[in-house]
């Protein structure tokens, strides 16, 4: 690029109230995206960074923009700049230790097992999933394995369908692991692993904004909902809730961000632990959180 259509930072005159509000509208109408009155800084922040990259020095030119962008891949990068993508192999490991111990051994006897990640980034929760599931069941399991893993961003699910990872993310990982299900890079890709292509198999990454309108043909025995509600605002929340419990089979789990909390919320799940609800079998007598029937 030339020096002279370079835009710099102090090219880009700051966010107006108004602009903030359209951005702010935008994000709310379109995926859900709650931007409170003080978040004007990180906005600006995020987004001046993409007016960079498109060398657009207003504001108000970046949101014509991205409204005008017939194919809405400007959008999808509005809302990607907008969120936080950090995720980590066994994030909130808790989580996998009971899959492993609670909800698997009642699993194992099923011709399919399918589990729903509806908020995967880069890739690194589902492909958790698969490990923790083979770990207990074993890498005969692997055949009856279907995981969809779902993102509203398509640059994060081109990592993830990717599946390879710098060493550095598998530190923490036994010496076991690392040669059951990831290949060690060579060449270029020396300080990298890459998840096996067996185990890549498995799982099906596909765009989706939860703010959409979903359906699956059976219901899933579990859902993992991670730190995506954190943006949303207690209405959003409660409608996604309650969509997502309409797709998870009675005695199915949900499991949210520990971040998160369903607490005040409309919607027909029974906590369990922190972060973890199950969807009430009929006839399980359970009226609410620490009553039953006399």
């Amino acid at each position: 690029m030339s020096p002279e259509f370079e835009v710099k930072l102090e090219d880009i005159r700051p966010l107006t109230t108004h602009e903030f509000d359209q951005f702010r509208r935008l994000a709310y109408d379109t995926a859900g995206i709650s931007l409170q009155t003080g978040k004007e800084q990180l906005v600006s922040a995020r987004l001046s960074k993409k007016m960079r990259e498109l060398r657009i020095r207003s504001y108000e030119e970046y949101y014509r923009f991205v409204t005008r962008d017939t194919t809405g891949q400007a959008l999808i990068t509005l809302i990607d700049a907008l969120t936080t993508n950090h995720t980590s192999f066994f994030r909130e490991a808790a989580h996998f230790e009971f899959l492993r111990t609670n909800i698997l051994p009642a699993l194992r006897g099923r011709e399919r097992i399918s589990i729903w990640c509806a908020a995967s980034s880069t890739g690194e929760e589902p492909y958790s999933m698969v490990f923790s599931i083979l770990d207990e069941l074993g890498m005969e399991a692997l055949p009856r394995l279907n995981i969809l893993a779902t993102d509203i961003s398509t640059r994060v699910l081109a990592v993830a369908q990717r599946g390879a990872y710098t060493a550095e993310r598998f530190r923490d990982f036994p010496p076991q692991q690392l040669r059951r299900y990831l290949l060690r890079g060579e060449g270029k890709w020396r300080d990298w692993y890459m998840v096996r292509k067996e185990i890549r198999a498995v799982v099906r990454f596909e765009r989706l904004n939860l703010m959409d309108q979903f359906s699956h043909a059976t219901p899933f025995p579990v859902i993992f909902c991670r730190n995506v509600m954190i943006y949303f605002d207690r209405q959003t929340q409660e409608s996604l809730v309650n969509r997502l419990a309409n797709v998870l089979e009675p005695g199915g789990h949900l499991f949210i961000g520990h971040a998160e909390s369903l607490n005040g919320l409309k919607q027909p799940l029974q906590y369990v632990r922190p972060a973890i609800y199950i969807k009430p079998r009929p006839g399980s007598g359970i009226l609410s959180k620490g009553f039953s029937r006399a």
